[in-house]
């Protein structure tokens, strides 16, 4: 029973669609990993890897099914032993720093809001300005 549901598995992961798979099955997420289109990237390139070189045997020895493997690829394929095709994940280097008496009394929430304020008045400033430039012109 064990050997039915392995096929049952492969042959399920043979025939799924690479992008899918990918964002949906297969996607590792890490807290090392920093960028997810990256992350994402790597796993699609990771699924074609682990699709290329997975072999699916067919249910019946004579009748072949769509997504089975070649009698060729049934007749060289072995058995893998271990760890197989490990997700490695880079961790991005800190520098440690020391906290400064001005790094504490930096007010964090009040610089946000006023840069996200800043950038929301950016078009309507620049219109007065121009307003006041055409009548100190007239």
């Amino acid at each position: 029973m064990d050997t039915d549901y392995q096929r049952e598995l492969e042959r399920k992961i043979a025939r799924f669609n690479i992008t899918t798979t990918a964002s949906s099955i297969f996607t590792t997420t890490s807290a090392a990993c920093s960028s997810k289109s990256a992350n994402n990237h790597h796993n699609r390139h990771r699924l074609k890897t682990f699709k290329a070189k997975l072999v699916v045997f067919p249910r019946r020895v004579r009748k072949f099914k769509a997504g089975d493997s070649t009698p060729e690829e049934l007749a060289i394929a072995t058995q893998v032993v271990g760890p197989y095709m490990l997700t490695v994940c880079e961790k991005p280097t800190m520098d440690l720093v020391k906290v400064t008496e001005e790094m504490k009394l930096f007010n964090t929430y009040d610089k946000l809001h006023l840069e996200k304020t800043n950038a929301s008045h950016v078009g309507v400033r620049a219109k007065r300005a121009a307003e006041a430039e055409k009548e100190d012109k007239k």
